[in-house]
């Protein structure tokens, strides 16, 4: 995303800088301070080395990862999300897809009370989801929780934008209905050669078109993306993996500070509550936002807040979070997989020259993971139709590439 960012000459404004608290649905177990020693006192304090351990294991855990971008400047690609994890962490990245972040953690020696009151938390904002989801994503959230996050001057829909007008490719905004099979003469020779037909809703009514190859870029979840396959031997199974639904609440106003404790609202410093597993808890998390231009502005005026929840707020539970406000905005949406290992991840090729991007999601979702899955596809698509099969799979690529270096 940051190679994209900067080939489209799009900026990457500086953050603002804010404090998080982690709630436990009576008080806070954990408050950060502008005092960046005091931050690392309390955390010594509370978890030991614990927050140094983990800052080295998700190191560890990227610093294997990042050999992706590596393998894909030398064009080598992979047939399943599975193979493409393999690839890069072995048999380790494989046992950490198939148990929890949880039993992961907890056989590095993290201490239950960390996990409990830091990682679930963290869970609990980037996926809607608690120490249950796989290690591998686990540690994926883990490390979206560090410092180093950026966003693009403008809104990051920015980047597909620049993306789509700099490929020259020829969108046709419509809706997909189905995917079909078919077959059409080879010259005067009486040979036949393989299609697909796409079909689709246009502004002109139903439409169809013939393709050599085709991508699939969504989730193929009936709820996301209702298409429809057609004429496949042997026929294209329904990816049944849940998708986790979450709320997303823009709340412009003053949060109620005396609901976590602060009577006197000039003493609240924190823009980030992260929550840990309560049944008493509506929400995973609340955030301020900033605009998307320019940052400054977020100083002017009541913040807006970013709530996430499993359900929609009501107006009473709005009411406890918040002591005014005057606009809200609610957006609920399918916005990643219900993780549950061990995963079994979909194919990344369901047909012949069929591929689905979003396989990847099952080892994590997140805008770099499906730009890496994006460009594994189209190396794929291109070694498949062409019979590279020295470019597909390979396996011990960190030492085949130093030899040959």
């Amino acid at each position: 995303m940051k190679h994209f960012v900067q080939e489209l000459g799009l900026s990457v404004p500086k953050g603002r800088d804010g404090l998080m608290g982690i709630y436990n649905g009576e008080e806070f177990v954990f408050e950060e301070s502008s005092w960046t020693l005091w931050n690392y006192v309390k955390m010594f304090w509370n978890y030991g080395l614990n927050a140094l351990r983990m800052t080295m294991w998700v190191e560890e855990v990227l610093d294997k990862f990042i050999s992706i971008y590596r393998y894909q400047a030398h064009d080598f690609a992979f047939s399943s999300s599975e193979a493409l994890l393999h690839a890069l962490g072995g048999a380790a990245f494989m046992q950490m897809l198939n148990q929890t972040i949880e039993e992961s953690m907890q056989e590095a020696g993290f201490s239950q009370k960390f996990i409990r009151e830091i990682v679930t938390p963290v869970m609990r904002v980037n996926y809607g989801q608690g120490v249950g989801i796989n290690g591998f994503v686990g540690a994926v959230s883990l490390a979206g929780a560090g410092s180093g996050l950026w966003s693009v001057e403008g809104g990051n829909k920015l980047v597909c934008v620049g993306l789509l007008y700099a490929s020259k490719a020829q969108p046709i905004p419509s809706t997909v209905i189905s995917v079909e099979e078919t077959t059409r003469p080879r010259g005067r020779s009486g040979e036949t050669m393989k299609l697909y037909q796409v079909t689709y809703n246009s502004t002109f009514g139903v439409t169809s078109d013939l393709y050599d190859i085709i991508v699939m870029a969504t989730p193929l979840h009936r709820k996301i993306a209702n298409i429809t396959f057609r004429n496949f031997k042997p026929p294209i199974p329904e990816f049944s993996k849940p998708y986790q639904e979450i709320v997303a609440t823009f709340v412009h106003g003053n949060i109620n500070t005396s609901f976590f404790g602060y009577p006197d609202p000039s003493t609240f410093q924190l823009s980030a509550i992260f929550t840990m597993e309560n049944p008493k808890l509506f929400v995973n998390s609340i955030g301020v936002v900033s605009p998307v231009e320019d940052k400054a502005k977020a100083a002017e005026g009541s913040p807006v807040w970013k709530v996430f929840s499993a359900r929609p707020l009501t107006k009473a539970q709005l009411d406890v979070l918040f002591s005014s406000y005057d606009s809200v905005e609610s957006k609920p949406w399918l916005a990643y997989p219900h993780y549950s290992p061990p995963e079994q991840c979909p194919p990344l090729v369901i047909h012949d020259h069929v591929y689905y991007v979003n396989s990847i999601e099952c080892l994590a979702s997140a805008m770099e993971m499906s730009a890496i899955s994006a460009k594994n596809a189209a190396l794929l698509a291109h070694h498949r139709w062409y019979d590279r099969t020295d470019k597909i799979d390979q396996e011990d690529l960190h030492e085949k590439l130093k030899t040959e270096l």
